[in-house]
C-alpha cells in the first residue's frame, strides 16, 4: 500500500491556506491542525489526515461559524 505524505513545505490545500510553515509549526505545538507524524526530526501530514481536517474548516460564513463556536 503506497502512502500519501506531505512535508509543511508542500503546496497542500492546507498550506496554500494559511501559507505560513511558522503557523503549521505552533499548530503543532498547541495540538491544532492536522494530526502529523514526527520522525528523526522531520514532520510529515498523511493526506489521509489533512483532509478530513480541511473538511472540518469549511464553513458557509464567517457569521456562521461565529455563532456555532459560541455555542459551543
Amino acid at each position: 500500500m503506497a502512502r500519501n505524505w506531505l512535508t509543511p513545505q508542500s503546496k497542500s490545500p492546507c498550506h496554500e491556506r494559511d501559507g505560513s510553515e511558522a503557523t503549521l509549526e505552533r499548530w503543532r505545538s498547541e495540538g491544532l491542525g492536522p494530526r502529523f507524524l514526527k520522525l528523526q526530526g522531520r514532520v510529515l501530514y498523511r493526506l489521509v489526515d489533512i483532509e478530513p481536517y480541511e473538511a472540518s474548516c469549511l464553513s458557509i460564513s464567517t457569521t456562521r461559524i461565529v455563532l456555532e463556536n459560541v455555542a459551543a
